[in-house]
């Protein structure tokens, strides 16, 4: 069937809209401010409920606004590739991954919260700490990942529960450590954590 006119008008008003919300959602992530759907559809100069239909809901937003604003891990973590230090490796890699949370904070929190009240809204979230974290454990994939795989994924569990916007906002907000004294207590607690399973692979 041939597209006329009005089919092509419409589908081009569809594209605009939908490129102001993620424009709009980037300008609010950039502000630092906090991130939510009426103030990125008032950006956008659309009702929010315009904006739910096309995006149903923050998080699924946020992620696009966000999509290629996390480099892919080897280029992250290019200032210690020479390393074959593990410890230095992850430490390096939870401080990249704080230090970003940061940056984008409001957007960070948002979709957190919004992934605790619905969490099966939990895959639109980006997982950038799992790529860092595989990266920086490079080094252990022929040693403890091969003699003791379940200790090599535990040693990433642990990891990821201590490289997070969630460890650093437990730090922050709850225990009221500052920004740069919570991410060097995140970057410790990784790094103790990936030096004693570096030992105890050198134990044998």
């Amino acid at each position: 069937m041939a597209t006329t006119p009005t089919d092509t008008g419409r589908s081009n008003q569809k594209r605009r809209t939908r490129t102001a919300l993620v424009e709009a959602a980037r300008e609010l992530i950039a502000s630092g401010g906090e991130v939510a759907m009426p103030a990125i559809a008032r950006a956008a100069l659309v009702s929010e409920a315009t904006a739910y239909r096309y995006f149903p809901d923050l998080p699924s937003l946020i992620s696009e606004a966000l999509a290629g604003a996390w480099p892919p891990p080897a280029e992250a973590l290019a200032p210690v590739a020479d390393s074959t230090d593990p410890a230095e490796r992850i430490a390096f890699a939870c401080e990249f991954l704080l230090r970003g949370v940061l940056l984008r904070q409001g957007a960070v929190r948002a979709v957190i919260a919004a992934t605790i009240t619905r969490p099966e809204t939990a895959t639109a979230r980006p997982g950038v700490r799992f790529g860092l974290i595989d990266h920086a454990l490079a080094p252990l994939e022929a040693t403890l990942g091969a003699t003791d795989p379940e200790a090599f994924s535990q040693l990433k569990r642990d990891l990821a529960v201590v490289v997070s916007a969630e460890a650093l906002f437990t730090l922050t907000d709850l225990c009221g450590l500052a920004p740069d004294a919570a991410v060097a207590s995140a970057v410790r607690t990784a790094a103790t954590l990936t030096e004693a399973a570096v030992r105890a692979v050198a134990r044998g």
